[in-house]
């Protein structure tokens, strides 16, 4: 095996075994959408950390990990539930539906209106600009 393959297999190991962590800090809800009842995993938010930290991580479901990763399949009505993940306490969770949000404010009114209400605190900012 190589090197990078068991760094690769460590890598989600580790984040497996943040799970539970994310499970309680979610509530086992899409940290995104709200979703429940859907099969839910650790996604990490850049720029990623050399160790994976779950203050770096969402857990998400797999509508939103697709959306995300994929962003020419996005459907802005999945989305609409950014005006509450945007307010989210847990800033990985904000700093992800902001990023979202700007690639969809261009195209969607009511995401360019949500965007505009926006304050961000400096530090939340700087993590959304620095992907």
């Amino acid at each position: 095996m190589s090197k990078s393959h068991e760094k690769h297999l460590k890598r989600v190991n580790d984040l497996s075994m943040l799970g539970r962590d994310l499970a309680r800090r979610s509530h086992s809800k899409c940290e995104l959408c709200a979703a429940t009842g859907v099969s839910l995993a650790p996604y990490e938010v850049a720029p990623v950390p050399t160790d994976p930290d779950i203050d770096k991580t969402l857990f998400i479901c797999e509508a939103c990990t697709s959306q995300i990763e994929h962003p020419k399949q996005m459907d802005a009505n999945h989305w609409h539930c950014l005006s509450a993940a945007v307010w989210s306490a847990v800033p990985v969770a904000q700093v992800m539906a902001v990023r979202v949000l700007e690639r969809l404010k261009d195209k969607e009114g009511w995401a360019e209106d949500l965007y505009d209400q926006l304050y961000l605190e400096p530090e939340i900012r700087e993590w959304i600009d620095h992907t």
